[in-house]
């Protein structure tokens, strides 16, 4: 199943991967930290959400509050409790 989301308080203007189960695969951020994000999704590509929430979730860049690490784990848990 493909989700896109729509983060809050980052560059990024969207998030967009494959959930197959609990198998997070191609993770792509839309706008955003091009180098960064593209290495965090080659990291975590294959992982569990529950995996990419416990490491991403609290993350924060700057004084935003957020991060778009923070803003996928809240994807993923968004998508695990629909």
């Amino acid at each position: 199943m493909t989700v896109s989301y729509i983060p809050n308080g980052v560059c990024s203007k969207k998030i967009e991967f494959e959930l197959e189960g609990n198998i997070v695969k191609n993770i792509e951020f839309i706008s955003g930290c091009q180098g960064n994000l593209k290495a965090i999704c080659l990291l975590v590509d294959g992982y569990s959400a529950q995996d990419i929430i416990f490491k991403f979730k609290g993350i924060q860049c700057k004084s935003r509050g957020t991060s778009c690490p923070d803003q996928l784990a809240k994807a993923l848990e968004l998508e695990l409790n629909s």
